[in-house]
Parts: structure tokens; C-alpha cells; sequence
């Protein structure tokens, strides 16, 4: 079993099926070995699961669990991508992070590390990486997060 296989089984996670996209785009794109992920929102089985302003519909901990998902969506595409051989990726690159939010509302890097620890805690110092987290005040469908990722594979 592969390293990063056993991280996830021993965090207890389940990596969701491939999303479809919501509208006229595509999951992800591959050019010279860098995989670009579309923004990924906190979606399991084509339902939005956390909606709304963080911090005000939603609370900072409901915004860090759906960072998470997002996250796994991201990981799901790293899987299809890679044929789900885990030594054809070799990075996490970089992460964009939105968070649905009002004006005074400053928690947006507390709500992205939700999925930065995730990505650390499964793939090590693979895992690390860039990223930016600010504030929306508004995102499709009302979604409280969405993510986007920069990933180098081998």
C-alpha cells in the first residue's frame, strides 16, 4: 500500500468520485506535467453541503469542514489524474482560497487551513505549499468555500 494510501485510510477518510462540474468548464487541465484543478466547493454527491457567509450563516468550524471538502474534491481529481498511481504526482503547488464572508470578517486563513492541514497531514512535505485565502462576498450557489489548486506531477 502506498504511503499516501495509508495515510488516508488511517485518517479515515473516503476520497469522493470525480465531481461534475457545474457549469461550462472542465474538472481540470494538464499541461507540461502541471495539473490546474478548478475551484472545487464543499460538494458531496452533486449537493452543496455548507452554504452561506462564514461567520454569519455559518460558523468558523463549519467553514473549516467545508475547506476540507473541498479539499478531498481536489484530491479525488489528483487520483483521477494520476490513474490513481499515487508516485505519479509529486506536489502540491499551490491553493486558492475563497471564503464566502462580509466586509468584517478576518478568519479567511483559519478557514483555508482546513484544507492546507489536510493536504500536509496525507501527502507530508509534498503536502506543503502556496496559497492565497481571501474573502468573497459572494461565490456560486451560495457556497461558503471554494478552493482552486496548482499541482506538479511526474
Amino acid at each position: 500500500m502506498h504511503i499516501f494510501e495509508k495515510n488516508i485510510k488511517d485518517l479515515d477518510i473516503i476520497i469522493p468520485e470525480l465531481s461534475i462540474p457545474m457549469a461550462n468548464y472542465v474538472p481540470y487541465k494538464i499541461v507540461n506535467q502541471i495539473l490546474y484543478v478548478s475551484g472545487q466547493g464543499p460538494v458531496i454527491d452533486g449537493k452543496i453541503i455548507y452554504k452561506g457567509k462564514v461567520g454569519a450563516d455559518i460558523t468558523i468550524d463549519d467553514g473549516i469542514e467545508a475547506a476540507k471538502i473541498c479539499c478531498l474534491n481536489i484530491i479525488s481529481i489528483i487520483k483521477h489524474a494520476t490513474e490513481g498511481n499515487w508516485d505519479k504526482f509529486n506536489e502540491i503547488i499551490k491553493l486558492g482560497g475563497f471564503v464566502n464572508s462580509n466586509h468584517d470578517f478576518f478568519d479567511q486563513p483559519k478557514i483555508i487551513n482546513g484544507a492546507s492541514d489536510l493536504l500536509v497531514n496525507i501527502f507530508g512535505n509534498k503536502g506543503k505549499h502556496t496559497r492565497f485565502a481571501v474573502g468573497s462576498n459572494s461565490l456560486p450557489f451560495d457556497m461558503a468555500v471554494e478552493i482552486e489548486a496548482i499541482i506538479k506531477l511526474k
